[in-house]
């Protein structure tokens, strides 16, 4: 099975031969992302820090989509929303709302008094698979009144 690094470097070289500038530029991007992020971490990178990469990719381009949508700037917030979906061909099925739901659930009734400890419970288990503020939407919606 290939990395999901050596599926990125694939999908870049095929942009290259197609000469498809914008998705060159987007797969570039990440490319050098996840090797500035193996060079922090003095080690070869695994598919969760790829993830990770992809991931920040996207939630930078959805912070600029709403800005240039506040801006008037539909062309570029169309723009960006496209590389969304680019990015997002490469991450994996995201987690089911539902499924959050059910394990922050079980995690009060475990005993999770606050956010921070509820926090503690559900971002190791759906880390890479989740946005965490989906995560913590779902954690504080669960957390009984009080």
């Amino acid at each position: 099975m290939s990395s999901l690094l050596d599926r990125l470097q694939g999908a870049l070289t095929g942009a290259r031969k197609a000469q498809d500038k914008e998705r060159i530029l987007l797969l570039s991007t990440i490319v050098a992302g996840v090797k500035n992020r193996e060079i922090e971490l003095k080690r070869s990178v695994t598919d969760d820090d790829v993830v990770e990469v992809l991931r920040k990719g996207v939630k930078t381009r959805q912070d600029s989509v709403e800005q240039f949508e506040k801006a008037g700037r539909a062309e570029l917030a169309a723009r960006e929303s496209a590389q969304i979906r680019m990015l997002e061909d490469f991450l994996p099925a995201s987690v089911d709302p539902a499924e959050i739901r059910q394990a922050a659930r079980e995690a009060v009734a475990a005993g999770a008094k606050d956010v921070g400890a509820l926090m503690k419970v559900l971002m190791p288990k759906f880390k890479g698979r989740a946005d965490g503020k989906l995560i913590n939407q779902v954690a504080r919606e669960e957390l009984p009144a009080g």
